[in-house]
């Protein structure tokens, strides 16, 4: 498997990246949607604890992702069935989208952080330092900001789902190359 973008195919540095961030924004959302439902004590700090630091550990991935496309820019898209079926919509579609995912990807845990501070509540850095609120504990705004940060993670839960389905249409319906340049696979 090839280390850097080719041409054709991503490398396994963006794979690792992509896949990586898709499995702690699965985990992240879970865990804000049924975190309540854990046990009050230590089993929901554990569970706010691994929230806020895989929050951040998209961020983190995030500023990877694009210095990472900065020096090694992606491959280029194909031609393919189903850009041909929707015309001169499909690339605008596809590059929409992932500038609303990359955009998502840093409001969300962004408006995670300022509702930590809202809160009154220090911010962990994975058990490495603690940035200390600069504010006050605030309720109200803390209410407002947590509902600024579910719906923002709703919508990147949302784009990111129908990303996902528009790649496994490419691959089941279309059966081109689109969900197969970001899997490892060994040269064709």
């Amino acid at each position: 498997m090839q280390l850097l973008n080719s041409d054709k195919d991503y490398g396994a540095i963006a794979q690792t990246l992509h896949w990586l961030t898709v499995l702690l924004v699965i985990l992240v959302w879970t865990l804000g949607i049924f975190g309540d439902v854990l046990p009050k004590g230590e089993s929901r700090q554990i569970g706010l604890a691994v929230h806020v630091a895989a929050g951040l550990a998209i961020l983190f991935l995030l500023v990877a992702r694009l210095i990472s496309r900065s020096v090694n820019p992606p491959p280029v898209s194909e031609a393919t069935e189903f850009g041909n079926w929707l015309g001169k919509w499909g690339d605008p579609a596809a590059v929409i989208a992932h500038y609303a995912l990359y955009a998502l990807l840093v409001a969300v845990p962004v408006a995670g952080v300022v509702l930590q501070f809202a809160r009154g509540d220090a911010l962990p850095l994975f058990g490495l330092a603690i940035i200390p609120s600069p504010w006050l504990k605030d309720a109200a705004f803390a209410h407002n900001v947590k509902e600024v940060h579910e719906v923002l993670a709703h919508a990147l839960v949302v784009i990111a789902a129908s990303h996902a389905i528009a790649a496994l249409i490419h691959h089941w319906v279309f059966r081109d190359r689109t969900l197969i340049r970001m899997l490892p696979h060994t040269k064709d």
